[in-house]
């Protein structure tokens, strides 16, 4: 099986998983545009140096899905929260490469926490933005509407489950459709923060964020109205892809 590159970390980013193989870096000095940028495939990428990790643009613009994701929390989603996470982890890969530089691994436990947090921060939104399109959402099409039907019995209970379990994390965190190698189905599970309360070695397929700077702007406090609008916007053929990729 090929790996992705943007499977789930739970404590530390190197445990078990963050290349499971095929989405291309694009340098963060690109601009977002109205068609969506191929950035999966099949070959494999170069490793990206320690601390060099970049913001990739949006796959669309900021205001292409509207009416149910507005373009100002699109634009500070993005380009300040999203960067955040991937200045951070670049930030702990020097800080830990300084200590194996230096021998000195007094606040490695700190830097572990920071590339773990940041790490599954910026692959999980890399796959979010990807997970999205304009007038996307419908029923599940091709492999993966078969694959959720032979896991969860039908979409529709599918759907009730997933939007159950992002209204009720606890906190700020994500729902995720993961594709779990070792059970051989598909799995619904939440993250705390980012990193949190998951399983390792599963690879995430389709992932919603319920952090509160996701939505608050337009739902305030009604999550329940958030998640319900994200529906109209997944993008089945990139899960599709991503199912394809999990499966190999």
């Amino acid at each position: 099986m090929k790996k992705l590159v943007y499977g789930i970390i739970s404590g530390i980013i190197l445990a078990a998983g963050i290349a499971y193989g095929a989405f291309e870096r694009i340098p963060a000095t690109a601009s977002p545009v109205s068609e969506p940028i191929q950035m999966q495939k099949q070959t494999k990428v170069d490793p990206v140096p320690i601390g060099e990790h970049v913001l990739p643009p949006l796959p669309y613009a900021y205001n292409a899905l509207e009416p149910y994701i507005d373009e100002k929390t699109m634009r500070l989603h993005h380009d300040i929260h999203h960067k955040s996470y991937v200045d951070g982890l670049n930030k702990a890969e020097k800080e830990m490469k300084k200590a194996r530089e230096t021998g000195n691994y007094e606040l490695i436990k700190h830097w572990e926490r920071e590339a773990a947090f940041n790490g599954s921060g910026d692959y999980l939104h890399t796959i979010f933005w990807n997970n999205m399109k304009p007038k996307g959402g419908g029923q599940a099409t091709g492999a993966i509407a078969e694959e959720i039907t032979k896991s969860f019995g039908s979409f529709g209970a599918f759907k009730a489950h997933f939007s159950a379990a992002a209204e009720k994390v606890e906190g700020s965190g994500w729902a995720m459709l993961v594709w779990s190698p070792q059970a051989g189905h598909l799995e619904i599970l939440q993250a705390e923060k980012h990193q949190n309360l998951t399983q390792q070695g599963v690879i995430p397929l389709l992932v919603l964020d319920v952090w509160e700077h996701a939505y608050y702007l337009k739902y305030n406090n009604k999550r329940g109205e958030y998640v319900k609008a994200w529906w109209n916007v997944v993008n089945w053929d990139d899960v599709n892809k991503r199912y394809a990729e999990a499966r190999k």
